[in-house]
Formats: structure tokens, C-alpha cells, sequence
């Protein structure tokens, strides 16, 4: 019976695994499309490239493992909330291309010293992992960062292309 159990949840995952990547692609090229903010919604698992107050593109996104909640402490596993900068970027990161969002604030640094623990740091946009060979889609199935916002690698070129250094970033729920 557990076995029935378990090929059957099997059997379903990569079932929805397909569904998804038969799914419209959203990663149409944007042209000439001058990006000058960003939005995450983080209850959506969005994210917004804006012009004015247009939406040029959005993406599907996971998040950090513990999303809900705002990032307090390094190690807590949650996305940051709040208003920041895409500051630099790293075409050769550990995974595929990375944006460095500007957490923590000096407000975050401060409220974190005051609790005696680091707040950490290493938050990007950033495709999949080098060493992942799986669907791109499959990203999208749940949370796995460790705070980080993570598109598929096609995105990420589009996201790369569009958002320049200095682009601010809001992160709300």
C-alpha cells in the first residue's frame, strides 16, 4: 500500500514537471524595453520588471526555503523584505549569473547586531545552479534558496540584459 502510495506522488510531481514546461513560455524577448525598477511580491512569487509604472515583464520565482517573514539573520532562510539596489553583478557565480541585492540595510545591520547575530549578506536574483541538469521549470515547484530569488537561466539572460547596476529593488510580501 505505501509503495502504491509513494509511486503514485511520484508519478504526479513529474506529471505536473511536464505540465509545466508546456506551459507558455514567458521569457519572449523584451526588445528594447528600458527596465528602471523591480518588483518581487513574495506571496505571488513574482517578479516585476518595470518601466514608469508599466510592467515590462514578470516572472514566476522561488524563494528562500522559509519565505514568509522577512530576512533577520544569516542562516534563517528567508527572502528580504523591503526597498534595495541591484548593486553588482557576477556573470560567473555559483549559479547560472547572479544580481547582488543591497541587503542588509544599515538599519537591518544595526537591529541584527543589537539581537548578537550576523544578518547576512549573499542575497541575489540569480538563475539555477551550474551543477543542475534537471527541467528549468522544475525550479518553480517550491522554495529552495537560501534567500535568494531564483528565475530559470533563460530568464536570468533576459533579467541580465534588461536591469542595469544601480536598479532599485522593492521586496514585499
Amino acid at each position: 500500500m505505501i509503495r502504491k502510495v509513494v509511486l503514485r506522488r511520484t508519478f504526479l510531481v513529474l506529471l505536473g514537471m511536464l505540465a509545466i514546461q508546456r506551459l507558455p513560455a514567458r521569457t519572449a524577448s523584451l526588445g528594447s524595453a528600458k527596465v528602471d525598477r523591480v518588483l518581487v511580491l513574495k506571496q505571488k512569487r513574482v517578479l516585476r520588471l518595470l518601466h514608469d509604472r508599466d510592467v515590462v515583464k514578470e516572472y514566476k520565482v522561488a524563494l528562500g526555503g522559509s519565505p514568509v517573514g522577512p530576512k533577520s539573520q544569516q542562516g534563517d532562510h528567508k527572502t528580504p523584505e523591503g526597498v534595495y539596489v541591484l548593486d553588482s553583478r557576477n556573470p560567473h557565480s555559483q549559479y547560472y549569473k547572479s544580481l547582488h541585492i543591497s541587503y542588509p540595510t544599515s538599519e537591518q545591520r544595526a537591529a541584527a547586531r543589537k539581537r548578537g547575530v550576523s544578518p547576512g549578506g549573499d542575497v541575489f536574483v540569480h538563475g539555477l545552479p551550474n551543477s543542475y541538469h534537471g527541467p528549468s521549470a522544475a525550479n518553480r515547484l517550491y522554495d529552495w534558496t537560501d534567500g535568494c530569488i531564483a528565475v530559470t537561466d533563460a530568464e536570468m539572460d533576459e533579467i541580465w540584459n534588461a536591469v542595469p547596476n544601480g536598479t532599485p529593488i522593492k521586496i514585499r510580501l
